[in-house]
């Protein structure tokens, strides 16, 4: 009998720790439009020099952008109505007046797949610090978890054509609703429609010692983007005129550096128009130095959409080509 009950109790006390587990593991799946934040912070706040922090950081303009788009559509939040729901919001920053004084990044806290940004201090001086010590970091979390927010959706139905890797034996994950409309021998441009325009791709190839130098090479990616749309990006008809796409010479490129796929090379962010012709949009341009297949891989997203938003359009084009795979992959 004493053998029974013992062997009942530690059974009793497993399948009681099994079901804590199992509540604590278990999360609802995560809410929110792409690029939606909740900042959680008290009204007062909001309205001082702690919400112009957050404002300047997270609804900072995004750059190469024709007109001024924020980071993130911001939702505020007063703390005391921070329940239900909107804990499930899939990005979030609380920034809260405590007593300690402190700046991190939780994870998957009410849901998955979840960012939580936590600020603390015990000023709004101290507040206004640690936010401005680890707003980019911040920020890199959260654009990082919304670009595989963005990829899983659009997983969901896949363009099939496979001209990507018969010329130059990649694979990007595109949605369906995206067509090849055009390619030739090194060049490859896919598009689709959207609110009053089109969100466009195009691939294509340089030689690997295109850039030579560091300090022409703002210069040289404006060159190489003008001769490529002189080439295949024809603009509208105008008598007597010659139009393409080309980079908006008023206005400089922005420069990072990047890795996509374990190449190493650069992201470049800027404005496109057509030559002789009133039409401009954002780009967002990937030139990867692709050493084993001693090429230059140029991957490219562009929107036209006069008078509209294009933000979460040229969001999802990044999304795109940030699957870069080499070889064939299943679909």
């Amino acid at each position: 009998m004493k053998k029974t009950g013992t062997l009942f109790l530690l059974l009793a006390a497993l399948l009681s720790s099994c079901k804590e587990s199992n509540e604590k593991t278990y999360l609802p799946e995560s809410t929110g439009a792409i690029n939606s934040l909740v900042v959680v912070v008290g009204n007062e706040m909001w309205r001082g020099h702690v919400g112009d922090t957050i404002r300047k950081h997270f609804a900072a303009p995004i750059v190469g952008m024709p007109m001024d788009e924020p980071l993130f559509s911001i939702d505020q939040i007063d703390p005391k109505f921070f329940t239900g729901a909107v804990r499930k919001t899939r990005s979030i920053l609380y920034v809260k007046k405590d007593t300690l004084s402190l700046a991190h990044i939780k994870k998957d806290m009410y849901a998955t797949p979840q960012r939580v940004g936590v600020v603390k201090g015990t000023t709004d001086a101290e507040i206004i610090k640690n936010l401005e010590e680890k707003a980019d970091e911040i920020i890199a979390a959260f654009r990082r978890m919304e670009i595989v927010a963005a990829q899983r959706r659009f997983e969901r139905s896949l363009n099939k054509e496979g001209v990507l890797q018969e010329k130059f034996g990649i694979e990007l994950k595109i949605p369906s609703i995206y067509k090849v409309g055009k390619q030739e021998d090194n060049f490859v441009w896919i598009d689709r429609e959207i609110q009053k325009g089109t969100a466009n791709i195009i691939v294509y190839t340089m030689p690997p010692n295109s850039f030579k130098n560091k300090e022409t090479l703002v210069k040289d990616i404006v060159a190489m983007r003008d001769s490529i749309g002189e080439k295949y990006i024809p603009g509208t008809t105008v008598p007597g005129k010659v139009t393409y796409m080309r980079t908006e010479p008023a206005y400089a490129p922005a420069v990072f550096p990047v890795e996509i796929s374990g190449l190493k090379g650069v992201e470049v962010r800027g404005i496109w128009d057509i030559k002789n012709y009133p039409m401009a949009g954002p780009f967002l341009t990937y030139i990867l130095n692709d050493k084993e297949n001693d090429r230059i891989l140029v991957l490219e997203g562009f929107v036209f959409a006069p008078a509209t938003e294009k933000r979460n359009d040229m969001f999802e084009l990044e999304a795109i080509l940030k699957t870069l795979r080499f070889g064939k992959t299943e679909k």
